[in-house]
């Protein structure tokens, strides 16, 4: 194994431990039960969607914090937008985890994938009509 496969695999390893940190603290602290019955939420359609959006604010926040060069309110030594970046990885780890998706798996993959895209080489970027950004 090459040293890319092994920081792929490394990296793999590190979002499946973060999947299951994230989602089992959210799930012991309620996160997925309703507040009145503590009977856990059936996965619709709207769950879904609500935790998706909650994704979306985290990174609105740490935008937010960007373009106003914010430090974190709860966090004062770390700059907001640094902060809103790892809510929203703990948001995203935690609905992976309540879905059972590898989510590490599936990064793992997409990096290896991405490392041999033609598109995401510096020349083709640089080329006419290329991916600016």
């Amino acid at each position: 194994m090459g040293h890319s496969e092994q920081a792929i695999g490394c990296v793999a390893l590190s979002v499946t431990t973060l999947v299951a940190a994230a989602h089992g603290a959210s799930r012991a602290a309620g996160w997925w039960h309703d507040t009145k019955t503590g009977e856990l939420y059936e996965l619709t359609p709207a769950i879904v969607a609500q935790k998706l959006m909650l994704i979306v604010s985290e990174v609105s926040e740490a935008m937010e914090g960007h373009r106003k060069s914010l430090m974190d309110d709860k966090l004062p030594h770390r700059p907001m937008m640094e902060v809103e970046l790892a809510d929203a990885m703990i948001r995203i780890a935690d609905l992976a985890g309540r879905l059972g998706f590898d989510l590490g798996g599936a990064v793992a993959e997409k990096m290896a994938f991405n490392a041999v895209r033609p598109d995401h080489k510096l020349e083709a970027r640089q080329a006419a009509g290329g991916k600016a950004y």
